[in-house]
């Protein structure tokens, strides 16, 4: 590892030292989302310095977080998270939720990539429970990023790409943020051009109210 010990024996500082670098956790979110090439996470972090990268994947493979494994079908070798990196989950998700209380409009130059839809609309899933008679499937665009939203067998499951049969297409810009924070009810986004949607419009409103990220009452609006 190259992190610098904190010299504490204390829980923290441990998981400091080997997640706390710049760029760790959004390596960490993107093989949440599924195992990637490592051309997959070069693209899907944008400004990201090769050799940081690689300097970063190597020191999660020395503490056991992440394992490089080869595909079975395409014989190509991908990164993906141990065991032990799966118990992260919690904690990325936390560490999400408490960022995006303030979050209310991105800031110049930020960009979305899939993994970060993704682990926002799944984070929003919270506890991930609907009604079980629901089984609906919606496709999600957001400037150029695209996917699916499963609600069935009352479970919510977020994931890469379209629906296979959408039954209601949204797209949105910046103020799904506001949606989904519940300060911009469904009816009003559909009214005011916040969202474009293709399909059952009524079921949109079921996805306004099944994906909750509050602001934080702590964060000013003009933040």
């Amino acid at each position: 590892m190259t992190n610098q010990h904190y010299g504490q024996f204390c829980g923290l500082a441990r998981a400091a030292e080997i997640v706390g670098q710049r760029w760790t956790l959004l390596i960490l979110r993107d093989l949440a989302v599924s195992p990637r090439r490592y051309s997959d996470l070069v693209a899907g972090l944008p400004g990201i310095p090769t050799n940081t990268l690689a300097s970063r994947l190597k020191d999660l493979e020395e503490a056991g977080v992440v394992r490089r494994a080869v595909t079975a079908g395409e014989r190509s070798l991908i990164y993906e998270l141990t065991p032990r990196g799966e118990e992260l989950r919690p904690a990325l998700d936390a560490l999400g939720l408490w960022g995006a209380g303030g979050m209310r409009s991105p800031r110049e130059g930020e960009v979305v990539t899939t993994a970060s839809i993704i682990a926002a609309l799944r984070v929003a899933a919270g506890s991930g429970t609907v009604p079980s008679n629901w089984n609906t499937a919606f496709t999600v665009h957001v400037a150029d990023v695209e996917v699916h939203v499963l609600m069935r067998d009352g479970t919510i499951e977020v994931g890469e790409g379209p629906a296979a049969a959408a039954d209601l297409v949204i797209t949105a810009g910046p103020q799904i943020r506001d949606i989904l924070a519940g300060e911009l009810d469904a009816q009003t986004a559909i009214e005011t051009g916040a969202v474009q949607l293709e399909g059952d419009a009524s079921l949109f409103e079921r996805f306004a109210e099944s994906l909750r990220v509050p602001y934080s009452p702590h964060v000013p609006a003009d933040a």
